[in-house]
C-alpha cells in the first residue's frame, strides 16, 4: 500500500491540472441547466448520472470491495456523500442569486475551513502562518460580499443600509456559497481518511451514490418535479456529470491518495480564474474592481493558510 502511494501511475500534479480545468466548467453548466430546472434537481442529476455512468465498472470490478464496507468505514463513506450533497445543494443554489465569479471564489474558501476544522478532526493545530492566511481571506470575503451591493464613487465607498444589504439577493447567494465551502471541507477531510484504503472507483461510487440519494430526496421533499424536463436540460445535466464531476472531482479524489489534503486545497486556486473567464465570455459577467480585490485577498489567504496548514 505504501509503495502504491509513493509511485502513482500518473503525475499527481498533471492530474490536478486536468481536474482544475474540468471543475471550472461546473458553474457554467449549472447556470445553463438552471434555465430549465431547479437547483436541487440540477445537483441531483449531476450526481445521479455520474453514479450511473461508473456503476458498471464499479459493480463488475470492485463489487467485493464495495460489499466489504462495514461499520465505521461505511458510515464515513455515507457521511462523506451527505456532505457532498449539501455542498452541491448550497453552492449550485447560490448561482441563482450571485455572480459566477463571486460564487466560485467564495466556495473555494474550502481550504480555510479545512485548516479551521483540522484541530478537531485530525488533531492538527492551526499554525501562526495559517492564522494569518485565514484573516487575510476573511477580509477578502468581506470585500467580495460588499462588491455586489457597494460602489466606489468620488473617492468614497457607497453602500446601501445594513437592513437592505443583508436582504439582497447577492448576500443570500454569497452565504450559500460559503456554506457550500464548509460542506466541501468536510467532504475532503473524510475523503483523505478513506482514500488510503479504498480504490478510486469504489470510493467515488459509494460517495457519489450516497450524494445522489440525498439530493433526489431533498428535491422531492422541496416539491420539485424530478422528470419531464426538455432535452436540453438533460444535456446540461449530462455535461455536468461528465466534465466537472467524473473528470474533475474524481481527479481530486485520485490525488488524495498521494498528496496531502492541504496540497489538494491549494490546487483549487485555479478554479475561480477559469470559471470567471468562462462567465465573462459566455454571460458577459465582468468582475468589478472590488470583486477582483476581494478575490485576490481570498486567494492569497487560501494559499498562505494551506501552505502553513
Amino acid at each position: 500500500m505504501e509503495a502504491d502511494r509513493q509511485r502513482p501511475a500518473a503525475s499527481p500534479v498533471l492530474v490536478l491540472l486536468v481536474g482544475i480545468l474540468a471543475v471550472s466548467t461546473g458553474s457554467i453548466f449549472a447556470r445553463y441547466a438552471q434555465g430549465y430546472a431547479p437547483s436541487l434537481v440540477v445537483a441531483a442529476y449531476r450526481m445521479g448520472l455520474a453514479t450511473a455512468i461508473i456503476a458498471p465498472l464499479a459493480l463488475l470490478r470492485y463489487r467485493e470491495e464495495i460489499a466489504g464496507l462495514r461499520g465505521r468505514r461505511l458510515g464515513l463513506a455515507l457521511l462523506s456523500g451527505a456532505f457532498l450533497a449539501l455542498h452541491f445543494a448550497t453552492w449550485i443554489t447560490s448561482l441563482e442569486y450571485t455572480s459566477v465569479a463571486s460564487s466560485v471564489v467564495l466556495v473555494d474558501t474550502m481550504p480555510l475551513w479545512v485548516a479551521l476544522l483540522s484541530p478537531f478532526t485530525i488533531k492538527e493545530p492551526i499554525r501562526s502562518g495559517a492564522k494569518a492566511g485565514i484573516l487575510l481571506a476573511v477580509a477578502g470575503g468581506v470585500v467580495v460580499g460588499m462588491s455586489d451591493s457597494c460602489v466606489w464613487s468620488s473617492g468614497r465607498l457607497a453602500c446601501p443600509p445594513l437592513a437592505e444589504f443583508v436582504q439582497g439577493r447577492a448576500f443570500t447567494g454569497n452565504l450559500l456559497a460559503l456554506a457550500g465551502a464548509f460542506m466541501a471541507a468536510c467532504y475532503i477531510l473524510i475523503g483523505r481518511s478513506l482514500r488510503g484504503s479504498m480504490s478510486l472507483v469504489g470510493y467515488v461510487f459509494v460517495v457519489y451514490g450516497a450524494a445522489a440519494v440525498v439530493l433526489f430526496g431533498l428535491a422531492a421533499a422541496w416539491g420539485a418535479r424530478l422528470t419531464g424536463y426538455p432535452a436540453p436540460a438533460y444535456a446540461w445535466f449530462l455535461l455536468a456529470a461528465l466534465a466537472p464531476q467524473l473528470l474533475g472531482h474524481s481527479a481530486y479524489n485520485w490525488a488524495l491518495r498521494y498528496l496531502p489534503a492541504a496540497t489538494i486545497s491549494v490546487s483549487l486556486l485555479g478554479e475561480p480564474l477559469g470559471s470567471a473567464l468562462l462567465a465573462l465570455a459566455l454571460f458577459n459577467e465582468t468582475p468589478t474592481g472590488m470583486m477582483l480585490l476581494g478575490a485576490g485577498l481570498i486567494l492569497a489567504g487560501i494559499y498562505i493558510a494551506s501552505r502553513n496548514a
